[in-house]
């Protein structure tokens, strides 16, 4: 029993103490009703899987948490009980259930929701997003007025096949009947079809007739920003799948490819590839909100292209923390997705574009995160052919798993990062997970270490970079520190009364500026330098 997103454990001093904290009980609670449901146990400490042997609560304890929980919370589906362990010991469960349809809160009348394993409020200016994202879950499953009659059969019957004919279902699924897939999968109900049914088997006419039925604008623009050609897709006959494979089929610039030599062969590489094309405007679609108006619009302009769908993220995902955190705001049509084989099982599809992306040579996606879109920019062009080349290497020569790929493509295309940069860009936590993942890679020489503590850099080790004939732009971040400190020196002895950053500027902006404050530390209490003012206002001098 290890917390996490969806579990909490309390010790039972929570409960022995004569003014226990049920506010801080409520918190979790209708955190956890607002994000995915979850789990408290009462009475087992965070170190421990089992509660202390001969651990004995009364049920007037049980009780007491029931009613504390009910007058401190509203809207929240729970169910408290008793349960006794293998070593004869007690603790208390509590099963929070998710709220699909509306807003959890305290009596007070604050709400949280929960963030891996720690519950955060809900500001202000999110708690639209938040009755949103709850109007997003019903508008999937919702009845509407149109007969299962009233369907394309064709539409019907290629749905029923994909289905059938899909790996990812197990036989219970596959042995249904037609009208039980169709339940199964929320498309009808009771005989009539839900909103999800007419967007994937309705007919056009009811499918424009929904409040915000999916439509795709493929836009190109010249150097001067100018429209110069369009593909619209708003004519509301094609479903979601019909959407994407109109996308992957008639826009010509995915075709598109760079030559790379190599050796005496060539190898093309696609400015877009399909694969990232596909995963980028799945997401847009199966997360985009559809509580609001707004077109997927994929902007194809000369050096980026822009892929933006209406709604901000679901809470609780960022920019920052995309690749660990994982939410769907509809999760029928995710559903449906998945297991027709048009998208990567939860969680992993951004993993999979920074993979492609950095296996091709190109920096990591932007994603801008505002108001009411979400725009997701990659590069066109890659920034060295001959980072392709190491890639190709590496994934040909060892047996690398997905995230050692990925560290391995942001240091050869930052040619030198600390621990914590390689964290940060990838959001991989500082954990044991990502120390093992670096200390394989430097076991088998593929990184080469730089520095102590803090001043850690990781590198392509440059015996790998000879024998595989890779070609490293020259740069100072690897820079000995008996280098950079001479460096330094004689850049203040050259002028006299610099500011850090002009000692920075000069030197190298690409050196770490914490490490060069660490040597400006160390040469003024070594008395090789003297230094005038403080902060800002910091002026450096040599002796």
């Amino acid at each position: 029993m290890k917390e996490s997103s969806i579990f909490e454990k309390k010790s039972l001093r929570f409960l022995k103490q004569k003014n226990p904290n049920w506010k801080e009980l409520a918190k979790d609670c209708v955190s956890f009703a607002n994000t995915e449901g979850g789990t408290i146990v009462i009475g087992v400490e965070d170190t421990e899987m089992l509660p202390p042997i001969g651990q004995v609560i009364q049920e007037k304890e049980v009780e007491l948490i029931r009613k504390q929980i009910s007058y401190s919370t509203l809207n929240v589906s729970f169910l408290v009980s008793l349960v006794i362990v293998k070593n004869d010991s007690q603790y208390i469960q509590i099963v929070i259930e998710k709220n699909h349809n509306i807003l959890a809160s305290t009596s007070d009348g604050r709400y949280y929701y929960r963030n891996g394993q720690s519950c955060k409020a809900i500001q202000p200016e999110d708690l639209a997003r938040m009755f949103s994202e709850r109007s997003g879950y019903v508008w999937e499953a919702k009845e509407s007025t149109v007969s299962i009659s009233e369907v394309y059969e064709n539409k019907k019957r290629t749905f029923i096949n994909n289905i059938r004919n899909s790996d990812r279902i197990s036989e219970f699924i596959r042995e249904k009947s037609d009208n039980e897939l169709l339940e199964y999968y929320f498309l009808q109900s009771k005989g009539y079809l839900t909103n999800l049914g007419i967007l994937w088997i309705g007919q056009r006419h009811h499918r424009a007739l929904m409040q915000y039925p999916p439509s795709i604008q493929v836009i190109r623009y010249n150097a001067q920003g100018d429209k110069i050609w369009k593909l619209v897709m708003d004519e509301y006959y094609e479903n979601p799948k019909e959407l994407l494979e109109r996308v992957i089929k008639e826009v010509p610039d995915w075709e598109e490819t760079i030559e790379i030599s190599d050796g005496i062969f060539r190898k093309n590489i696609p400015i877009y590839p399909i694969p990232i094309i596909r995963e980028l405007v799945v997401n847009a679609l199966v997360h985009r909100s559809y509580a609001m108006r707004g077109d997927i619009f994929i902007r194809i302009k000369p050096d980026t292209l822009e892929i933006e769908s209406p709604g901000s993220l679901p809470m609780g995902v960022t920019p920052q923390n995309i690749l660990s955190q994982t939410k769907r705001r509809n999760e029928h049509l995710a559903k449906v997705f998945y297991d027709l084989g048009l998208m990567e099982k939860e969680g992993s599809g951004y993993d999979e574009i920074y993979s492609l992306l950095l296996m091709n040579g190109k920096p990591i996606p932007k994603i801008q995160d505002q108001d009411d879109k979400v725009v997701v920019s990659i590069q066109k062009n890659v920034i060295s052919k001959e980072v392709v080349q190491l890639m190709d290497e590496l994934q040909t020569q060892y047996n690398l798993s997905k995230k050692q790929l990925l560290i391995c493509g942001v240091v050869s295309q930052e040619q030198s990062l600390s621990f914590n940069e390689i964290g940060t860009i990838l959001n991989l936590s500082v954990d044991n997970e990502l120390t093992a993942l670096v200390q394989h890679l430097s076991k088998i020489n593929i990184l080469k270490k730089t520095g102590n503590t803090r001043g850690t850099q990781y590198s392509i080790n440059p015996i790998l970079i000879k024998e595989l004939n890779f070609k490293v732009k020259t740069t100072l971040k690897n820079i000995e520190n008996h280098r950079l400190e001479e460096l330094i020196y004689k850049d203040i002895s050259s002028y006299p009364n610099s500011s850090f950053a002009e000692i920075h500027q000069r030197i190298g902006e690409e050196i770490n500026p914490k490490r060069i404050k660490r040597f400006l530390r160390e040469m003024v209490l070594n008395g090789k330098i003297s230094i005038i003012g403080m902060k800002r206002w910091a002026r450096y001098t040599s002796k």
